[in-house]
């Protein structure tokens, strides 16, 4: 019999690809550019709605969303969105659609600026993953400093559906923040990733 594992309560009794998402991704440190963008696009459509909404959707935005492609996605035309808005695969919301679009030509921008916008947002951290030690879901908070100076610089680059708990929550999803409580069996891997870049 396989030896139970002890993870953050929100991840337990949703659904098999929520568990997985929790064990093999939440919290694991992200330089590639891909996938933040990927995070980017998928956080901001998760605005309003459940997180497992949108896992369920994940393999559809991949489709849809040109494997998330940002220099791909910046060029999506008006007849494009048109077409995305009629795709039962993604959110059907006209507003985040179009800020996909929108905030790629933005995440170009900032990777014109930086070198990646992977360096830009590890710079909100000074480059090095802030590990938290919560003992209790409930403990781990909405927002944090960083993720206000994070949204207030993205709004200001021209990036919507980018406030500050919706960036917190990016931050957690690609490990710039440790919240796997204490006694989650993912807490000391991640934290063990993070200082593997350091």
């Amino acid at each position: 019999m396989a030896r139970s594992v002890t993870r953050c309560e929100w991840a337990e009794g949703v659904s098999l690809d929520y568990i997985e998402y929790h064990d093999r991704e939440w919290g694991v440190p992200v330089f590639d550019d891909r996938v933040q963008f990927e995070f980017l696009i998928l956080e901001g459509a998760q605005a309003g709605l459940s997180w497992s909404t949108i896992l369920n959707k994940r393999e559809g935005y991949r489709e849809a969303f040109a494997g998330f492609d940002v220099q791909k996605v910046a060029r999506f035309t008006d007849k494009r969105i048109e077409k995305l808005l009629q795709n039962p695969a993604i959110v059907r919301n006209r507003l985040k659609v179009a800020s996909a679009v929108s905030n790629a030509k933005a995440f170009i921008a900032v990777q014109k600026e930086f070198g990646s916008f992977s360096d830009y947002i590890w710079g909100f951290v000074d480059g090095k993953a802030v590990q938290n030690r919560f003992k209790k879901d409930s403990e781990v908070p909405a927002t944090s400093p960083e993720s206000d100076a994070l949204s207030k610089d993205l709004k200001k680059r021209g990036f919507r559906f980018v406030g500050s708990t919706i960036m917190y929550a990016h931050m957690q999803a690609t490990g710039l923040v440790n919240d796997h409580v204490v006694s989650c069996f993912r807490h000391k891997p991640c934290a063990a990733l993070a200082r593997d870049r350091q």
